[in-house]
């Protein structure tokens, strides 16, 4: 009898971007990429300048969206990417306001 492999485990983290990544349609660009890979979460601007996310779906597709950050749309310009663990359930892919 074949077995069913285990439900995929979600995994979230919370990534802040630094860089030119304001005004650059980073959160935009980033809400169509979470939804094309079928992340949960949520993107915004932070009033330091920075971009702040938290990403939640299957390891593989959390991995490409840290992937996509690290580079962000073409007119961006990422210096650094912090990523740490999270918490929380999400469901869509949402572009909050500023903080």
């Amino acid at each position: 009898m074949p077995q069913t492999p285990p439900p995929p485990q979600n995994v979230t983290l919370h990534l802040v971007i630094r860089g030119r990544v304001q005004g650059v349609f980073f959160r935009d660009s980033m809400r169509r990429e979470a939804q094309s890979l079928g992340v949960a979460g949520w993107v915004r601007n932070r009033s330091d300048g920075a971009v702040e996310a938290v990403v939640q779906g299957e390891a593989a597709a959390v991995d490409a969206m840290v992937r996509w950050a690290r580079h962000g749309p073409e007119h961006a310009r990422v210096e650094q990417v912090d990523v740490e663990p999270a918490g929380g359930v999400y469901s869509g892919f949402n572009k909050l306001a500023g903080a």
